[in-house]
């Protein structure tokens, strides 16, 4: 079955650090902000790893808990073997399961942990992503030394990281949840992830509507992942035309963290872009109770694009209830 209800699973706390051009974006308060991309470090990668770091040692600190007191850590990064988190969680004697569905990590995330949690098999769960833009271009495209030209579909990798304690008592309750397919519609075009990931946002909200019997009314905001503006309109049209729902109460996380004059092209992208958003916009606007967030991801690698192949994307769809 796609979709799973939860009743006893919540969001105890969150913690969000955001790159340099984040915290000069659209939105002005991060629970902490990078002024350069090496954060005191040598390299971009062992930037990312104490990003991560910070997260952790920082829900730990502001909730009285040693990493003795985790059970399990859920996370995954965007680079290759998710190098990232798993340089990170070397730090502490914590179990762990490393996860990557690319920009949709975080919700699989979130989705993971919560059956731990309503299943009795812990009692307190961190999920946790990062995405770096320095490092994600190396992997991805080209160094940004490289001066490649940006195309106006691309969109800009968020630099952050993002982690949430999740436990059986909270203010933000993790209803219900929608497992996504992968969808591929046959683009290969690694400058538009947006039309990539579009159809399975699509997708998995017609899914998650038809399993749990609701109208699209249901929810006072569906905060979409990183489709951009691009992407955000393929996804609004594709949803309307393909599926019949309209959707009027919708943000695009990808829309909402860099200004237009900061020239980002598309907009943000990322497994950090969705909870950014989440966590320090929407969390904070109290006429939404009742928020659908679907992660989108672009599950390719660039061996197989260079090999021709289509790219294939994903969403998950992930219901809350703030109290």
């Amino acid at each position: 079955m796609a979709s799973l209800k939860f009743n006893n699973v919540y969001i105890k706390d969150f913690y969000s650090i955001a790159g340099p051009l984040e915290k000069d974006g659209q939105i002005r308060k991060f629970d902490a902000t990078l002024d350069d991309y090496y954060f005191g470090e040598k390299t971009f990668e062992q930037a990312e790893i104490k990003m991560q770091q910070t997260v952790i040692d920082n829900l730990l600190f502001n909730n009285s808990l040693n990493s003795t007191d985790i059970d399990l850590l859920v996370g995954g990064d965007l680079l290759n073997q998710i190098a990232i988190t798993n340089y990170n969680i070397k730090k502490y004697k914590i179990p762990f399961l490393g996860i990557y569905n690319a920009c949709a990590t975080f919700a699989e995330g979130l989705i993971i942990s919560s059956l731990f949690l309503e299943n009795k098999n812990a009692q307190n769960v961190i999920t946790i992503t990062s995405s770096h833009n320095l490092t994600a271009e190396k992997q991805f495209r080209y160094p940004v030394e490289y001066g490649s030209v940006k195309y106006a579909t691309s969109t800009f990798t968020s630099t952050g990281s993002v982690g949430g304690l999740l436990a059986n008592s909270g203010k933000i309750k993790i209803e219900s949840a929608t497992i996504g397919c992968a969808i591929d519609l046959g683009c290969s075009d690694v400058n538009n992830m947006g039309a990539v990931m579009a159809p399975a946002a699509a997708d998995t909200i017609s899914k998650h509507l038809k399993d749990l019997n609701r109208d699209i009314s249901y929810y006072d905001l569906v905060l979409t992942g990183d489709l951009g503006s691009i992407g955000s309109k393929i996804f609004l049209e594709y949803l309307e035309r393909v599926y019949k729902i309209k959707l009027k109460k919708h943000m695009d996380s990808g829309c909402e963290i860099f200004l237009e004059n900061q020239n980002i092209n598309a907009g943000a992208s990322g497994p950090v872009a969705l909870p950014l958003v989440l966590f320090n916009k929407v969390i904070h606007n109290r006429k939404y109770k009742k928020i659908l967030i679907v992660a989108t991801g672009s599950l390719h690698s660039p061996q197989l694009v260079n090999q021709k192949n289509t790219i294939p994307g994903i969403a998950h769809a992930v219901s809350l209830e703030v109290q």
